[in-house]
């Protein structure tokens, strides 16, 4: 599977964007997807991810309420809508894929996407 992210960009505090992920492959349905987000001199954290079919998704107490994750398995696309941003929030967002059940943890994700930078300015 290779995974691809897109849109991120600079937002005002407050604000909002909606990260896209698209995957190759046939098998996408079959994953969790997850999104992370590193930001400089920290570790990756989780953010959101969501599973298979069905679509049960699981957030970070840091997001829930103004994220969104979501995906669309006929167009092997994940998204994250982000609302109310804040500046805590910059990073460079990573989405990934797992084939187990484990959702919480990096090294549990078998594929990565290279990232996208998220910038909230205050």
């Amino acid at each position: 599977v290779q995974l691809q992210a897109s849109g991120g960009g600079l937002v005002q505090a407050g604000g909002s964007l909606r990260l896209s992920c698209i995957a190759s492959g046939r098998t996408f349905s079959s994953y969790v997807m997850g999104w992370f987000r590193q930001a400089p001199g920290k570790q990756r954290e989780f953010v959101a991810a969501i599973f298979r079919i069905g679509g049960g998704s699981f957030y970070a107490d840091s997001v829930r309420g103004r994220f969104t994750i979501s995906r669309d398995n006929a167009k092997n696309m994940v998204y994250l809508q982000m609302n109310t941003l804040a500046p805590e929030d910059t990073a460079v967002y990573y989405c990934a894929a797992t084939a187990g059940s484990n959702y919480y943890t990096p090294a549990a994700y078998n594929y990565w996407g290279q990232g996208t930078q998220v910038t909230v300015s205050s």
